[in-house]
C-alpha cells in the first residue's frame, strides 16, 4: 500500500526542514521531498514531526505492579527488595494477564512518543514452573499485544538458567523463568513463529544477566543465531558488581567482553557502574547502552556516566523497563536532569552552542534503532515510516519551531505533547489517542480487580 504524508515542519538526518512530502511503500520510506506543497490525497501533518523513537527495553507485565513497591521494608530497600514484589505479582499471571498488561502498556507506549519496542520477555512457563503445551504462549500473548495495538515488536526470549553468580540453583520466584539449552532452542523457534505475522517483528536473544546464566552459556547463546539482535541486563547494582568480581575475578563487563566478543549487535541494558576501561570497551565495539533512566531512578540505582560515555561516542538508546511511567520525553529528561545533578551543571548531553533536546532525541532515536536491529530511527529513505507528530498547540510549544520546539517538548511539559503517530505509514494515534484505548483499559481493569485481588 502506498501512502504520501505531508509534513508541515520536520526533524531529518541533517536537521530541520519545512513542507516535506514522504512517500511511503509497504511501511517504507521511498522517497523524502523538502520544500514542496501538499499534493491532492496527502495526509497532512501540521506541527513538527519526529523519527519515531524506539523503545529499546521493556518488560511488559511490569505495568500492572506499577507502584505497589513503594512501602518501605524494614531494612534498606533497593533492586533486591523490589524483586520480591515482582516475584509475588508474576506469580498468578497466566497468558491472558499478560495479553492485556501488554496491551495497556503498548497503548501508553504509542500515546507517548515510543513506535517500537524491544520486549525483554523472561516471563515463560505456568505457574508451576512447567512449559506450556505452546512453549511461547506468553511470548504469543506479547505477540498478540502488539498485533492489537500496532506498536512495532523486536522480541527478545530471555534465557534464564541458574539463579545467580556460581551456578546456585534457581530460586522459587524464578521458576517461571528457567530454560534448558534445548528448551531455549525450541522457545527462539516457537517465537520467531509466534511474529511472522506482524509486519517487520525481529525476534533476537538476551541472556538475562551474567547472574542468570553460566559463562559457557554466553557463547552457545551467540552462536544459535548468526545475526540480530543481542541484550543482556549488565552492571544494575553494585552488589551485582561485587558478586561478578568475587566470582570470576572480573567486573561484569570486563567478564562479558573476555567471554563473547562485543560488537553492533550488542545492547548492554543499564551499564551503570562502569569503570572508565569499560566504558572505553562499549564505546570501542559499537554496543548500545540501554538506559532507562526513570526505572534507575525508581529502583535507586545509581546516575549513567553518560557525560563521558556520550563524549567519547558511546551510541545510547532509553526503555520504559518497569513501565511505572511510559512517556519517552520523560525517559530523555529525566536522563539530562541527572547527569546535571551530579555535575551541577547544564547541559550536560548536547555539544557546544547546540540544543540538548535535538542531541537527545536523535541519538536515543538511533541508538534504539540498532537495539531492536530495526530500520528505524531517522525520516530517511529505506527506513521504516515510524513518526511522531507533537501539538503545535500544546502552551509548551506554541509560536516555536524547530529546536525551540523540540526542546520545550521535552523540558517544559508534563509528557510529551503527543497529537498523531505513525508505524509503518499506519496512524495509530489521533489527537493524542490511540484508537483502541477505552477497550484495552477495560480489559486492563478487569485483570488488574483480579490479580489485586489475590495478592
Amino acid at each position: 500500500m502506498t501512502v504520501t504524508l505531508h509534513l508541515e515542519q520536520a526533524l531529518l538526518p541533517g536537521g530541520f526542514a519545512e513542507n516535506l512530502r514522504l512517500s511511503i511503500d509497504e511501511g517504507t520510506i521511498t522517497a523524502v521531498e523538502a520544500g514542496v506543497p501538499a499534493g491532492e490525497g496527502d495526509t497532512r501533518l501540521p506541527g513538527l514531526s519526529l523519527p519515531g523513537m524506539p523503545n529499546l527495553h521493556s518488560h511488559a507485565f511490569q505495568r500492572g505492579m506499577a507502584g505497589l513497591s513503594e512501602r518501605r521494608g524494614a531494612g534498606e530497600d533497593s533492586f533486591w527488595t523490589w524483586r520480591e514484589v515482582m516475584y509475588r505479582f508474576l506469580d498468578r499471571l497466566d497468558p491472558d494477564d499478560v495479553q492485556a498488561l501488554a496491551a495497556q502498556a503498548y497503548v501508553e507506549m504509542l500515546e507517548g512518543g515510543f513506535t517500537a519496542v524491544a520486549e525483554f520477555h523472561y516471563l515463560h512457563h505456568d505457574r508451576d514452573g512447567r512449559a506450556y503445551a505452546g512453549i511461547a504462549a506468553m511470548g504469543e500473548a506479547i505477540a498478540a499485544a502488539a498485533n492489537e495495538t500496532g506498536l512495532g515488536l523486536t522480541l527478545l526470549p530471555v534465557l534464564y538458567r541458574i539463579g545467580n553468580f556460581g551456578s546456585a540453583p534457581p530460586v522459587h520466584g524464578q521458576r517461571r523463568f528457567v530454560n534448558d539449552r534445548d528448551g531455549y532452542a525450541r522457545l527462539v523457534e516457537a517465537s520467531e513463529k509466534a511474529v511472522a505475522a506482524l509486519p517487520d517483528a525481529r525476534v533476537g536473544l538476551a541472556p538475562h544477566s551474567l547472574r542468570a546464566v553460566a559463562r559457557e552459556d554466553l557463547g552457545w547463546l551467540v552462536s544459535l543465531r548468526p545475526d540480530g539482535p543481542l541484550h543482556i541486563h549488565v552492571a544494575e547494582q553494585m552488589r551485582e558488581v561485587e558478586d561478578c568480581v568475587t566470582i570470576t575475578g572480573r567486573r561484569p563487563v570486563t567478564f562479558l567482553s573476555e567471554t563473547v566478543e562485543l560488537g553492533p549487535r550488542w545492547t548492554l541494558i543499564h551499564a551503570t557502574h562502569l569503570d572508565g576501561r569499560e566504558r572505553d570497551a562499549i564505546t570501542a565495539s559499537g554496543a548500545v547502552a540501554g538506559l532507562c533512566p526513570i526505572t534507575e531512578a525508581s529502583l535507586g540505582d545509581g546516575i549513567y556516566d553518560g557525560v563521558r560515555y556520550a563524549g567519547a561516542g558511546g551510541r545510547f538508546g532509553v526503555g520504559s523497563d518497569s513501565n511505572i511511567q511510559i512517556d519517552a520525553g520523560a525517559e530523555l529528561r529525566l536522563l539530562e536532569y541527572s547527569q546535571r545533578l551530579r555535575d551541577r551543571r547544564r547541559a550536560r548531553l548536547a555539544e557546544a552552542d547546540a540544543s540538548t533536546g535535538v542531541a537527545l532525541w536523535r541519538t536515543a532515536a538511533a541508538g534504539g534503532a540498532q537495539a531492536c536491529g530495526r530500520a528505524l530511527g531517522a525520516l530517511a529513505p529505506g527506513m521504516r515510516a515510524d513518526l511522531v507528530t507533537l501539538d503545535a498547540d500544546h502552551p509548551a510549544i506554541i509560536g516555536k519551531t524547530g529546536e525551540a520546539a523540540l526542546d520545550s517538548a521535552i523540558f517544559a511539559t508534563n509528557a510529551l505533547p503527543v497529537r498523531d503517530v505513525f508505524v509503518g505509514g499506519r496512524q495509530v494515534v489521533a489527537a493524542g489517542r490511540h484508537p483502541a484505548r477505552e477497550a484495552v483499559r477495560a480489559r486492563f481493569a478487569t485483570v488488574m480487580r483480579k490479580l489485586l485481588a489475590a495478592l
